[in-house]
């Protein structure tokens, strides 16, 4: 596969998850991961999240920027891990063009919920696993490879790619 159609298939995965596990780091070095809503935007090595300004996330990111998101569609034995970093971003026409109605289930004032800002991941690498969606074939694939004592027989295809 080219670069082009890496970049081309993380962005078909990214496209079919609703959410996505965000990880960032406390200041005493330990990881803490949360389920964070992807929102409708064309992949293009950004990610777009709304958080609260004074929330836990949005001090890990400013003291370090460094994250890791994980997305995941089970249903298609689909999975996505993007490294890179985050910011914290007032953009008002940017959250009107991402805003979607269920947000105000966290959101509950809307756009206009106090210390609401955006949170923008900027992915560095991503890589994904994509394995078949039969169950037979991915069964078949795992006595494959625990025969054979090679990983590779399972019937996945695991890239990474720079973004």
């Amino acid at each position: 596969m080219t670069q082009q159609d890496d970049n081309a298939k993380v962005v078909e995965l990214v496209g079919r998850t609703r959410t996505a596990m965000l990880t960032t780091m406390t200041p005493e070095g330990t990881h803490v991961s949360r389920p964070m809503a992807v929102q409708e935007a064309e992949f293009d090595g950004d990610l777009w999240f709304f958080t609260y300004e004074d929330s836990d996330k949005a001090r890990q990111i400013s003291a370090n920027p460094h994250v890791n998101v994980s997305l995941s569609n089970d249903k298609k034995s689909e999975w996505t891990s993007i490294a890179g970093t985050a910011e914290l971003v007032h953009d008002r026409a940017k959250a009107e063009e991402l805003w979607a109605k269920p947000l105000e289930t966290w959101f509950p004032d809307g756009l206009e919920t106090d210390g609401l800002v955006l949170l923008k991941v900027n992915g560095d690498t991503a890589e994904y696993w994509d394995a078949a969606t039969s169950k037979v074939r991915q069964a078949l694939g795992m006595v494959r490879a625990i025969r054979n004592d090679d990983p590779d027989e399972f019937p996945a295809d695991n890239r990474t790619v720079d973004l």
